[in-house]
């Protein structure tokens, strides 16, 4: 397993009437969490696209749990759990800073071909720049 935290302040435009963190926008935030992920692995989604390779979701799943607030200072916990193949699977944990739970979540994205649609493995230098965290 591998995790990953990073840290997204709530803006302004992103509350609701409520003052609450919008619910939509927290896709946003684990898109955050999962291309920085990517990148301390020294893989950038630009450095996929511009190899061809591509990375829609196919599942995204969230359970509220409290909200977040207009300039909370947000921790997106993202976990790798399991070695990536044609799919790559993350978790995610928003908390606040006062260490409050906020939601949980998860997502399946797919290594697709840019060119054919199709779906591919992973590439090859990323799966062994994981290893060390996967081995038995």
């Amino acid at each position: 397993m591998f995790i990953h935290e990073s840290k997204i302040r709530v803006r302004y435009g992103e509350t609701d009437k409520m003052g609450y963190a919008y619910y939509g926008i927290y896709p946003q935030y684990y898109e955050v969490g999962r291309t920085e992920l990517i990148r301390n692995f020294g893989i950038s989604y630009k450095r996929l696209e511009d190899e061809g390779i591509m990375l829609p979701v196919l599942n995204l799943n969230i359970k509220y749990l409290k909200p977040a607030f207009y300039d909370d200072l947000l921790t997106i916990k993202t976990k790798l759990v399991k070695m990536p193949a044609v799919r790559i699977e993350f978790e995610y944990e928003v908390y606040n800073q006062n260490n409050e739970l906020l939601n949980i979540g998860y997502t399946t994205l797919v290594f697709i071909d840019a060119k054919t649609r199709k779906p591919q493995k992973a590439p090859q230098d990323f799966l062994e720049k994981l290893e060390i965290y996967f081995k038995k």
